[in-house]
């Protein structure tokens, strides 16, 4: 019995940990955004946790530490968005399906392609090694499989390491340049799933009809769904 209410105690407070970093890196990438590194606080981060300022210094140490982590977090995220792709998957269902996780983590964590894009605009201090390292070896695996489509005539001839890097300015400018869109489009201080989701049809069918692919029909709307039924 001991035992069992030791593993229980021990994994409550696991979860609440997890909880926690949780909370701040979502705080952090919020603050971040706005004040950029320099100008963010601990204490407001805290704030926008709400959690005492100590509990960042215990989970991360110090503001530069937290800032890495959030850059950490974002870098997995949008490198997991392009699921492990074979030579023996559909070109043009494998670059539909990462626009759309694109556009889902631009739509859901605007802040945290914020962060990235200053690190990028000051120089990648805290960065330019991964970018040099492990992120041109990502985009090398991912070209290497399409180049093989491309050899294939599975899709037309295009330059397959700028095809990633044009995924990546469609997708992000939602997120990093939201205040001009809604300015443009005239949608108050946010864009909506409704902007969203054309948006992603649109990069879809630039980026499909570019690689010489049929564009694959849109998702459509629960509207349209219930008049299928």
């Amino acid at each position: 019995m001991g035992t069992d209410n030791k593993k229980t105690a021990a994994d409550t407070t696991g979860r609440i940990r997890l909880e926690n970093k949780e909370r701040i890196i979502k705080a952090a990438e919020k603050i971040f955004a706005k004040n950029g590194f320099r100008g963010a606080t601990t204490a407001d981060i805290a704030a926008a946790a709400e959690l005492p300022k100590a509990n960042i210094h215990y989970y991360f140490g110090t503001k530069e530490d937290l800032y890495r982590a959030v850059l950490d977090e974002i870098v997995a995220l949008w490198v997991s968005s392009f699921r492990e792709i074979k030579h023996d998957d559909d070109p043009a269902s494998t670059l539909a399906d990462y626009i759309r996780a694109k556009m889902e983590l631009s739509k859901n964590r605007p802040h945290a392609s914020r962060v990235f894009a200053n690190e990028l605009i000051r120089g990648a201090p805290r960065m330019k090694d991964y970018l040099e390292g492990a992120l041109k070896e990502w985009v090398e695996e991912k070209a290497g499989i399409m180049d093989q489509w491309i050899e294939e005539g599975r899709m037309a001839p295009v330059n397959t390491r700028t095809l990633i890097f044009h995924i990546w300015a469609m997708t992000q400018t939602w997120a990093d340049f939201e205040v001009q869109w809604t300015a443009i489009l005239g949608t108050g201080d946010h864009l909506g799933d409704a902007e969203y989701e054309e948006a992603t049809n649109a990069i879809i069918s630039m980026v499909l009809r570019s690689c010489g692919l049929i564009p694959v029909p849109p998702r459509m709307t629960e509207t349209e769904m219930k008049l299928t039924v």
